[in-house]
């Protein structure tokens, strides 16, 4: 190799390899900052959109989550209102039956009917107190139910049906003005009385299930999350064990660099000594 002061090949040569060496040691550092193998597009684009898709896929599922939580919220306030109000009705049944004897005593009798009354104003009031955030299913308030999304695409929901239990209504067939101070309205009252137990029964069955239902279902969205994100961890996390080995080599490689650099800087030196030599 001829010496020369204009160009040093084996200092820009080694030049090169430190720049390369630096360009590996700021990757790797990066992805043991960040956790991540891939943290942005030029890393690998295409795996960078998958993730970002899946990503987006996961915040949908979220907002998913928030709506089926508050979904059983409003369940949960309506089957406990529901069960309460059939528990009055089969006090009530208690009423109206002894109210059917016809040897009692007018004092008696209206004892029994206000008895009655204030558990038939009661089941007003519990369906008034049965509201979670707004939304009271048993009222009539919401008559056709509430509709949650399902899924991160919003194109399908669960549903939770409205259930009419005002009195008056098509489940419960007692008026609120219904009274029990004869054996003729005690036994009218009777009728309407059993039928709307089974009405109310029937109707807590088909809104359990459908609470069981989306119970269920928020289930399966956080496990379809935890899953996802799992997912999206294989394709962009980084191997910190790894990347920790390939840093300490990186820096052992960094140093020799500069020094190889170094002693490729002096060899202009060599022309000086070659001068001094010939004086």
């Amino acid at each position: 190799m001829s010496l020369t002061i204009n160009t040093n090949k084996s200092a820009m040569v080694a030049l090169q390899n430190l720049n390369a060496t630096s360009d590996k040691l700021g990757a790797t550092q990066n992805k043991i900052g960040t956790g991540l193998r891939i943290s942005t597009s030029k890393d690998n684009s295409a795996i960078w959109a998958i993730a970002q898709n899946q990503r987006a896929d996961i915040g949908g599922l979220a907002s998913v989550k928030m709506g089926l939580n508050r979904a059983q919220s409003i369940g949960d306030v309506a089957l406990t209102a529901g069960q309460s109000i059939s528990e009055l009705l089969v006090q009530m049944k208690e009423k109206v039956v002894a109210a059917q004897d016809s040897s009692l005593t007018t004092v008696s009798r209206n004892a029994l009917d206000a008895d009655f009354k204030a558990l038939l104003s009661q089941i007003s009031q519990v369906i008034r107190n049965a509201s979670f955030d707004g939304a009271d299913l048993l009222d009539n308030s919401l008559p056709g139910g509430l509709k949650f999304l399902a899924d991160a695409g919003a194109s399908s929901y669960v549903t939770l049906a409205n259930q009419d239990l005002t009195l008056g209504a098509t489940i419960i067939t007692l008026a609120s003005t219904s009274s029990i101070t004869s054996t003729t309205l005690a036994s009218t009252a009777l009728s309407q009385l059993q039928a709307s137990i089974g009405n109310v029964s029937l109707a807590l069955a088909k809104m359990g299930a459908q609470v069981r239902q989306i119970e269920n279902h928020n289930t399966f969205v956080g496990k379809l999350s935890d899953s996802i994100e799992a997912g999206i961890g294989n394709l962009v996390d980084a191997d910190l064990a790894k990347e920790s080995a390939r840093l300490q080599a990186l820096q052992v490689q960094q140093q020799l660099g500069a020094q190889a650099l170094s002693i490729a800087n002096q060899s202009p030196n060599i022309i000086l000594s070659l001068f001094r030599g010939g004086s």
